[in-house]
């Protein structure tokens, strides 16, 4: 198990991110039209995992993926939450959200296997804020678990591992 904070107090997940040089769990995950999004063959991925869209931090890095998606080539950013898929898609449309793609977890087992899900605290069961960028070939480039919850991913660490 990793551990994050929120405001400051300790918050564990239930594993440990994959690390550089793994090679990342397959997924599946929900699109906002309830269709499953996987893990695309031979495209790099960005994977922006967070909380709850509804969360002024989690927006933000939802907004600042979709700013920066539309500069990348070859590269599926894919915001991840425990949100249900109507309220991403309430959200990416209120908010112009459309270079990423927003999925959900809830019917996954995600959060397990990429070791992110919040355990012990009153959000449990929700994602820890966490980035995770692959190779076109499966292979981890960079991993980050944020080290507190109410903090954004480091962006310019993830564009910088796509080289």
């Amino acid at each position: 198990m990793a551990t994050t904070a929120l405001r400051g107090t300790p918050v564990d997940t239930i594993g440990d991110l994959p690390t550089v040089g793994d090679v990342a769990p397959e997924f599946t995950l929900a699109r906002t039209d309830l269709q499953d999004v996987t893990r695309p063959e031979g495209r790099r991925v960005v994977l922006n995992i967070f909380p709850s869209v509804d969360t002024g931090v989690c927006a933000a890095s939802v907004r600042r993926f979709n700013e920066l998606a539309a500069g990348l080539d070859d590269v599926e950013v894919i915001c991840a939450s425990e949100d249900l898929p109507f309220a991403l898609k309430r959200f990416c449309g209120a908010e112009g959200i459309s270079n990423v793609t927003a999925a959900s977890g809830f019917r996954s087992t995600f959060g397990e296997d990429y070791g992110v899900t919040l355990t012990g605290t009153g959000m449990r069961g929700l994602f820890a804020r966490s980035v995770v960028v692959i190779d076109a070939d499966g292979t981890v480039l960079h991993s980050q678990l944020v080290p507190e919850i109410t903090t954004e991913p480091d962006y310019d660490a993830a564009l910088a591992s796509l080289g």
